[in-house]
C-alpha cells in the first residue's frame, strides 16, 4: 500500500490532523516541539460519493471502500539536514514514504508556541523546502563521486546517471526542489535511483482556526500558501481546520454533517485532503457492484484492463479475456445494469483498454 507523509514544522497541527485522518487517538497531540518521536501508521478509508447509490442499485448488503496509509512523521526545524532536532530520524522517515502533505499553520492563537516566534505561512514552507533540499544535495553529491568512479570504467548506465546528477546539483544548489527540473523520462528514471526527498510529489493543507473555516478562501495566508503551491511545486493546497476534524471524528456521520453545514462548510476538510492525496499518489478507482458487496479497487493511473483484474486475483489476469464496463454517471443514470446493457452503454474491453476513474467493471477469464 502506497504511503503519503504529513510533516511540517513542529506545532501547526499534524498529529491533531492524523487523528482526524483516521478517526483514532494515534498521536499524540500537545504544545511542544517534538511530541511525535516515532512515525504513527494510519489506514484510511478515501471517501467516495458514488458507493452508496450504486450499492442500492445491486441491492448490494455491504460497501468495501478503497484505503490509503498516511504516516505522521516527527516536525522538523531548520538545521534538521546537520541533524538538529529530531532532523535525521525526520528525514529518513520522508525517504520512506511515497508522497508528502506538508501541513502549514494558517491560523493565530498566542497559546501555541510556534517555533520562529511569528506566524509566516511562506517562510515555514522555506525552512522545510530548505532543510529537504540541503539533505539532498548532499545526497546527489555522494552519489555523483560515485559515478564518476564507475563511468572511468566505462559504464554507459553510470555515465547518463553522472549528467543526470550534475543537472540535478545545479538545480538543487538554486535552492529548487528536485521534482520542478525538467526531465526526459529516461532521465528522471536515472534521478529516480537517486531517492531524493524533493522528487517526492506532494501537497500542502492550510491548517485554519475554526472561526476562519467558512471564510478560508479569502485568507491572505492560504491565498498566500495556494499561489506559492502553484507557482513553485505545481500542486494544490486543501483548506483543513485539523481542530474542527477532530471534534468530527467523535460524531455519527449524519451529526458531523450537520456541524459542518452550521459552520457553512459543505464538506470535510479532511474528506478533500485524503481524496488529494489519493491522486496525489498515481492512484484510480474502478467499482464493481453485485448482491454481495459493491466495492472501490485501487489502481494506478494508466492500468489496463487486465492490469485492474489483477487486483482482485492474478488467476483474473492471467485468463483475462474482457471487461463488461459502463461508466458510474452512465450507469446511476440508466437505473440498472441490465437498462444499461439495453441502452447500448455496456462496452466490452479488451486487454489494451485503460481503465478510468469510476469505471464499473465485470470481468471474464479464464484458467
Amino acid at each position: 500500500m502506497l504511503r503519503a507523509g504529513i510533516v511540517g514544522l513542529p506545532n501547526v497541527g499534524k498529529s491533531t490532523l492524523f487523528n482526524a485522518l483516521t478517526r483514532t487517538r494515534k498521536a499524540e497531540a500537545a504544545n511542544y516541539p517534538f511530541c511525535t518521536i516515532e512515525p504513527n501508521v494510519g489506514v484510511v478509508v478515501v471517501p467516495d460519493a458514488r458507493l452508496e447509490p450504486l450499492a442500492k442499485i445491486a441491492k448490494s448488503e455491504k460497501i468495501i471502500p478503497a484505503t490509503i496509509e498516511f504516516v505522521d512523521i516527527a516536525g522538523l526545524v531548520k538545521g534538521a539536514s546537520q541533524g538538529e532536532g529530531l532532523g535525521n530520524k525526520f528525514l529518513q522517515h520522508i525517504r520512506e514514504v511515497d508522497a508528502i502533505v506538508e501541513v502549514v499553520r494558517c491560523f493565530e492563537d498566542k497559546d501555541i508556541v510556534h517555533v520562529a516566534g511569528q506566524l509566516d505561512p511562506i517562510a515555514d514552507i522555506e525552512t522545510i523546502k530548505t532543510e529537504l533540499v540541503l539533505s539532498d544535495l548532499e545526497t546527489t553529491t555522494r552519489a555523483k563521486d560515485k559515478l564518476e568512479k564507475l563511468a572511468r570504467g566505462g559504464d554507459k548506465e553510470a555515465k547518463e546517471s553522472l549528467a543526470v546528477a550534475g543537472k540535478l546539483l545545479e538545480h538543487l544548489n538554486a535552492g529548487k526542489r528536485a521534482l520542478s527540473l525538467p526531465l526526459s523520462p529516461e532521465e528522471a528514471t536515472a534521478a529516480r535511483r537517486l531517492f531524493l526527498l524533493t522528487m517526492k510529489p506532494m501537497l500542502f493543507a492550510c491548517n485554519v482556526a475554526e472561526s476562519d473555516l467558512s471564510t478560508a478562501d479569502a485568507s491572505p495566508h492560504v491565498q498566500a500558501v495556494r499561489e506559492y503551491a502553484a507557482t513553485h511545486v505545481g500542486t494544490e493546497a486543501v483548506v483543513v481546520s485539523a481542530a474542527i476534524e477532530a471534534e468530527l471524528g467523535d460524531l455519527p456521520d449524519a451529526e458531523a454533517r450537520e456541524y459542518l453545514s452550521h459552520l457553512g462548510v459543505s464538506d470535510s476538510g479532511v474528506s478533500n485532503l485524503i481524496r488529494a492525496a489519493y491522486h496525489l499518489l498515481g492512484l484510480r478507482t474502478y467499482l464493481t457492484a453485485g448482491e454481495k458487496e459493491t466495492r472501490a479497487w485501487t489502481i494506478h493511473a494508466g492500468d489496463t484492463a487486465p492490469q485492474a483484474a489483477g487486483v482482485i486475483h492474478s488467476d483474473f489476469e492471467k485468463g483475462f479475456i474482457k471487461a463488461e464496463t459502463v461508466s458510474y454517471d452512465a450507469l446511476v443514470a440508466a437505473g440498472s445494469m441490465a437498462a444499461a446493457r439495453e441502452k447500448g452503454l455496456l462496452r466490452q474491453e479488451g486487454k489494451e483498454y485503460v481503465v478510468q476513474d469510476g469505471d464499473v467493471m465485470l470481468f471474464k477469464f479464464n484458467v
